[in-house]
């Protein structure tokens, strides 16, 4: 297949996966694996790091008014010394705290985790672990919280479990809202913190992998037309994800999700017994 139809696939794979709670890195192994894509271009550093810029964009585009308003809330806080009774600046400080976990496993473990559980065999089991939490948490969890009664504990539970989704198959915003359900957050306010507790990790995964551009690994020969697709069409389909989910939830379960992560783990067992 040409390479800028498979940037174009796995683009649109990245933007939907990344905010689903199906696993983004989990996918990104499968497709190639299925599709029979080895190697190349689309398997690179550099591809992978044009991908999670398209998402991070898309982040930053349809939470702009968020953010607009929590950076100076933060910044408010730490002149004043005091939260003053503002939603903003409370929340500001809690996503800092849930991003903690994230920032001290990621540069440790990212590359162990990645090479040592890529195979097809081990994402569909994570698959299955990842979409057993779910349900749970879809069913236990009380379901009655928005943000401005979550606790910084809280936030940092979720952030630990934020951590977890650097294994390939768990999924970061499916082990994140799952937290949220458990630590009692709405669906649709689980999902919400997931996002925006998302902007600075994949902020700081993609200044990451940025560095070993600079440090030239960045694999095969650079190829700019499809590093443009990918990220455009993980951009796109990063903003029809997010909305997407947010307005899901608002009166719907997460079932639909577990159940699909059951299917391709069962369609990759097949597939492995087969080839």
């Amino acid at each position: 297949m040409d390479t800028i139809a498979q940037a174009l696939i796995m683009g649109i794979v990245q933007g939907i996966t990344e905010f689903l709670p199906i696993s983004s890195s989990g996918h990104l192994i499968l497709v190639p694996y299925v599709l029979g894509w080895n190697g190349g271009f689309i398997n690179s550093l550099a591809f992978s790091v044009m991908l999670h810029m398209g998402t991070l964009v898309a982040l930053l585009v349809y939470f702009r008014r968020d953010w607009l308003e929590l950076i100076p809330a933060g910044l408010a806080t730490i002149r004043d010394r005091s939260f003053r009774g503002d939603r903003n600046r409370k929340l500001a400080w809690l996503i800092l705290v849930s991003t903690i976990p994230a920032v001290i496993a990621g540069p440790i473990l990212n590359d162990t985790l990645e090479s040592a559980v890529r195979a097809a065999g081990v994402v569909a089991v994570t698959m299955v672990l990842g979409g057993a939490i779910i349900w749970l948490a879809d069913r236990w969890g009380a379901k009655d919280r928005d943000l401005d009664r979550l606790t910084f504990p809280q936030s940092l539970v979720i952030g630990v479990a934020q951590a977890l989704a650097l294994v390939p198959g768990i999924s970061r915003s499916g082990i994140s809202i799952s937290a949220g359900l458990f630590v009692g957050l709405t669906r649709e306010s689980a999902a919400r913190f997931s996002f925006l507790m998302a902007t600075p990790v994949i902020a700081g995964a993609g200044a990451f992998e940025m560095l070993k551009l600079i440090r030239g690994e960045a694999g095969p020969g650079l190829q700019l037309a499809p590093l443009v697709v990918g990220m455009i069409a993980a951009l796109v389909s990063g903003l029809a994800a997010i909305h997407f989910l947010l307005r899901y939830l608002r009166s719907n379960s997460l079932t639909v999700f577990v159940v699909y992560r059951l299917v391709i783990a069962a369609f990759v067992a097949v597939l492995l017994v087969v080839r």
